[in-house]
């Protein structure tokens, strides 16, 4: 059986990450407070900074940027969205 988190994301109990996902303290915060479904929705996001503000995993300036942004997401405000970012409709209304 999973082991279960309280998830910073979902406010609720979620599935614990296997391991943490990231070095350091900040990914041992992660791994005792996100859940798989919080981190995947976390993945989403930094697929979407990263498309649209063409950042690049190679780049140091643009790791800290996604590394600030995702403590930011988890831990923060929420971290921001790129300038002009519209949301896709959910087409299950």
């Amino acid at each position: 059986m999973a082991s279960k988190v309280h998830c910073v994301v979902l406010n609720r109990e979620g599935d614990a990450l296997d391991r943490a996902p990231w070095p350091g303290e900040l990914g041992k915060r992660i791994l005792q407070e996100v859940s798989r479904e919080g981190w995947q929705q976390w993945l989403a996001k930094q697929t979407i900074l990263m498309n649209e503000r063409r950042l690049s995993p190679m780049n140091p300036e643009h790791r800290v940027y996604l590394e600030s942004q995702m403590e930011a997401f988890f831990f923060g405000d929420g971290g921001e969205d790129p300038p002009g970012w519209i949301p896709p409709k959910n087409d299950k209304n």
